[in-house]
């Protein structure tokens, strides 16, 4: 490798780098927000939220790295142009391509580790990453019991404590404890002045030690319970013990998950389309014969004792065409009705299928697409770098969030459309890098050039020459 390789590689890893990880935290940050409100109060501790955070922050990096070779290509090469050393290396007689080669070479490696990234790692995160967010969604909140307030959430019991206090709430004073394990209603009751609150065994249980209270039990009679009484005990401390399985962390076995399109590779999506596809053909082919049970022909003989007939058979008055016609004009309603309803819910079942296998071909091209951008996003940032010349994190920032929130928006719009049937899957998902390719050439075009493309007498000059290139065009041609 020649020295001015190394001198660009290590202009472009160190930028990259932070770039990354600046990206990733702002995505996983994004992320666990839409996520925040499955997550608090649960007393989950920390290593449910740091699995949580690692899987995440694994499924974000399929998205983080196009915007950091853009951001950090950006920077390298303005960097570059801001101390003069493009120019001078340019001066040494080496063109802006052979000056983009090494940091090209690193883009199109990086894009083939995407690719394997997002068809191998991504699939087993996606299915831990969810299998365990759908257990913590199903988890109830941790056990917090209010002043005042009514707190059901241990299964069986109901507890009111009017008044908590010590450093952690662990005094009670004013408890009421109702008991309903047994199915049968509210049929114990418990009052104590103060009490003491403590979590055991490894927090698997809730200790309540009571002080100077009272229990009351209902007693049904043999016969009904309309002469129901109570039995009333006094106790000057008693300690009772709660359960607390049903706020442990169940784990869901991950095999009901791994279905899922986003926990699928390449062959695997593939083999789900093909299957859909066959699916949807046959159903398609029987379209036909599911119809025709809707229809009916008849001919019917309307002269003498055979129309006689069969106004008695359909029970109608005996005026032979009126009756009749009317008969055949009130079916024939019905028969569409019924028709038109058959071919609706048929036609959403299809219109179902189709969108499930779009969905899954759209898996398969968003691997593909996320990897090319990365040299998209490279063949923007680094010819722009060296047009505006700027280093740091100012205008580069601002350069790549506005191209990214475009690349953004028409990734979106693409895939909507070919969920739709609007466009195809393919021409949808590749349409944001369609765009942006353009973009990237024309860069690299002025770059080459040495352009001043952002610079007011860029515009001036071509201001100036439009209106002369458009007065040679619009000559009229000598007879």
């Amino acid at each position: 490798m020649k020295k001015l390789d190394k001198l660009i590689l290590r202009a472009f890893i160190g930028p990259f780098l932070l770039t990354f990880a600046v990206v990733e935290f702002v995505f996983l940050t994004q992320t666990m927000m839409k996520y925040l409100d499955d997550l608090v109060g649960k007393d989950l501790g920390t290593g449910v939220i740091l699995q949580l955070l690692m899987y995440f922050s694994v499924l974000i990096v399929p998205i983080s790295l196009p915007l950091a070779v853009l951001l950090s290509s950006l920077m390298t090469y303005g960097n570059l142009g801001e101390h003069h050393e493009l120019t001078a290396i340019k001066t040494s007689g080496v063109s802006l391509v052979r000056i983009l080669r090494p940091v090209m070479l690193f883009s199109a490696l990086l894009a083939g580790f995407a690719f394997w990234f997002n068809n191998t790692i991504v699939p087993k995160a996606n299915l831990k990453a969810y299998s365990l967010l759908w257990d913590v969604r199903q988890q109830k909140l941790a056990l917090d019991i209010r002043e005042g307030v009514f707190y059901s959430g241990i299964p069986g019991f109901t507890i009111k404590v009017n008044r908590k206090g010590g450093e952690n709430g662990e005094k009670l004073y004013g408890v009421m404890i109702y008991d309903h394990s047994g199915n049968t209603g509210n049929v114990a009751m418990m009052l104590a002045d103060s009490g003491r609150m403590a979590t055991r065994y490894n927090g698997q249980y809730l200790g309540l030690e009571l002080f100077h209270g009272r229990k009351y039990v209902e007693q049904p009679t043999a016969r009904d319970r309309t002469g129901a009484g109570f039995v009333q005990q006094r106790f000057d401390r008693t300690d009772i013990i709660f359960s607390l399985a049903s706020f442990s962390l169940d784990r869901t076995k991950e095999d009901l998950f791994k279905e899922n399109k986003i926990m699928l590779t390449i062959p695997q999506l593939q083999g789900f389309v093909d299957s859909l596809h066959r699916q949807l053909h046959r159903e398609r082919k029987q379209v036909a014969g599911q119809v025709n049970p809707y229809f009916l022909y008849e001919r019917f003989d309307t002269t003498g004792q055979a129309l006689d007939k069969r106004l008695k058979k359909l029970q109608l008055p005996t005026k032979p065409l009126p009756a009749l016609t009317a008969h055949m004009v009130q079916n024939a309603a019905n028969r569409a009705r019924n028709t038109r309803s058959f071919v609706g819910s048929y036609a959403e079942r299809l219109g179902s299928t189709a969108r499930e296998a779009a969905n899954y071909r759209i898996e398969v091209f968003r691997k593909y697409t996320q990897s090319v951008a990365i040299l998209v996003m490279f063949l923007i940032g680094a010819p722009l770098g060296a047009i505006i010349k700027k280093g740091g994190l100012g205008v580069p920032v601002l350069v790549s969030i506005l191209f990214f929130i475009v690349f953004y928006v028409v990734s979106i719009i693409g895939e909507k459309y070919g969920r739709e049937s609007v466009m195809p899957v393919g021409l949808g998902m590749w349409m944001a890098n369609c765009v942006l390719l353009p973009a990237g050439l024309f860069f690299l075009y002025q770059a080459r050039r040495d352009s001043s493309l952002f610079e007011v007498d860029f515009w001036y000059r071509l201001s100036r020459r439009l209106p002369r290139w458009f007065g040679k065009r619009t000559e009229p041609v000598a007879g």
